[in-house]
């Protein structure tokens, strides 16, 4: 039989290491070039499928994709695009089939979270449905650490690294002008249902009274009450008070703190910034000076602080989606199997996508303290190896050396065009 061609894409949100996932993929496939002819990369994502806008990286040197893997960012561009049921939207389904067809694209790898393993598990049966059938691969990627079955998620440690360093340092800075400034301050992360990220800002405590002193968890409903007398008690006891709060922060009744009343791509309520809404709570019943921070964009493209451990998980699921797709397994994601937390050792194992897609995995109640403002050793012993180990790009002239690619377009062979 002879070599087919590869469709590649990045979903969603991306992280500090997706792009070592894109290399773990690109330069397996070059070992097999009797198998996989070309892997054709999505010019943001799955829309580039649609659109028949494809990336072909054969045209890319060795070296330029061996450089993705001290790359942030999204390479190919990436986009928050759901494609609906077949049922509801049939069309689009009809369309991804007849590019995959008159290219010649028999492995499809969708590199994305929750919503992409759904995607990929679907294309999985409607490709067979339809009489061309597509070895489809889910690749984990996603820094809300929230894919179930898998033990973490590529992008969630490196994130974690740069929450957890950017709250020891930030509180280092608050301390040492508490006496006479700033008494609280807040520092916002990602994490809309599940508290994996706010979490891992409580491994720069690590001795009683050290910060952070508050961590609010999406797991744990927000209690005003509670929350603003456990900041007067910081604030007499250490003479300040650091603040963790995840975006998904919520009430009992499920209303987000910071929810703007409007919805993603995705149809997901979009939150607006809970760091205020805290900061300001404090501030109108506690008169404390404070100062807030949000990590926005900045927490999941900061590769310069990359975990090595991350950086080479990201490329493992790579690597292992292309060797599952030529053993022949399909509708499945390579995930991440812990056998040890000292040493740290792990494994790639595959699981079915439809024991994943659509599933959120949360924080466990047993790695939270009883009060619901910390984190326990449970919780620290499991998110200490994920943060480990230094992975630092090259650097020229003070800044991280970067992938430069030259992103050529296959040539359209279609004579339609299709709107997304």
């Amino acid at each position: 039989m002879s070599a087919r061609n590869a469709f590649y894409a990045q979903s969603g949100g991306v992280t500090a290491v997706i792009n070592a996932t894109a290399c773990g993929v690109i330069e397996t496939a070059r070992k097999y070039p009797n198998k996989i002819a070309s892997v054709y990369a999505g010019q943001n994502g799955i829309i580039g499928a649609l659109t028949e806008n494809m990336v072909d990286t054969n045209k890319e040197s060795a070296s330029s994709i061996a450089a993705l893997m001290h790359t942030p960012g999204g390479a190919f561009g990436s986009a928050r695009y759901k494609l609906k049921g077949f049922e509801e939207n049939r069309a689009e389904y009809e369309r991804l089939i007849e590019v995959f067809k008159a290219h010649d694209i028999g492995y499809f790898f969708y590199n994305g979270g929750n919503d992409s393993m759904d995607t990929a598990h679907k294309v999985s049966q409607i490709s067979k449905k339809m009489g061309f059938p597509v070895t489809c691969l889910g690749v984990p990627k996603t820094v809300d650490n929230d894919l179930p079955v898998t033990d973490c998620c590529p992008g969630f440690g490196s994130v974690a690294k740069y929450v957890a360093v950017s709250t020891q340092e930030a509180a280092m800075d608050v301390a040492s002008m508490a006496e006479t400034s700033t008494k609280v301050f807040v520092l916002e992360v990602m994490g809309r249902h599940a508290g994996w990220i706010a979490a891992a800002g409580g491994l720069a405590g690590k001795e009683p009274g050290d910060a952070p002193h508050i961590i609010l968890f999406p797991e744990i409903a927000f209690k005003k009450r509670e929350f603003l007398k456990k900041v007067r008690q910081c604030v007499n006891d250490y003479g300040y008070c650091v603040i963790v709060v995840s975006e998904g922060a919520a009430f009992a009744n499920g209303k987000f703190l910071a929810e703007a009343g409007t919805r993603d791509a995705f149809g997901h309520a979009q939150l607006g910034g809970v760091a205020p809404v805290v900061a300001n709570m404090v501030r109108e019943s506690l008169g404390y000076k404070f100062h807030y921070a949000i990590a926005d964009y900045l927490q999941r493209s900061a590769r310069h602080i990359a975990s090595d451990t991350d950086v080479k998980q990201a490329y493992a699921v790579g690597k292992a989606a292309v060797q599952y797709a030529l053993q022949g397994k399909t509708a499945v994601m390579p995930v991440i199997k812990r056998l040890s937390d000292k040493p740290y050792r792990w494994k790639i194992e595959s699981a079915p996508l439809g024991r994943i897609a659509n599933k959120e995995k949360m924080l466990p109640r047993r790695y939270i303290t009883k009060d619901g403002f910390g984190i326990t050793e449970a919780c620290r012993r499991y998110l200490e190896p994920l943060i480990k180990g230094e992975n630092y790009p090259p650097y020229i002239n003070g800044l991280p050396k970067v992938a430069k690619l030259k992103n050529k377009l296959v040539k359209p062979l279609l004579g339609t065009k299709f709107v997304v």
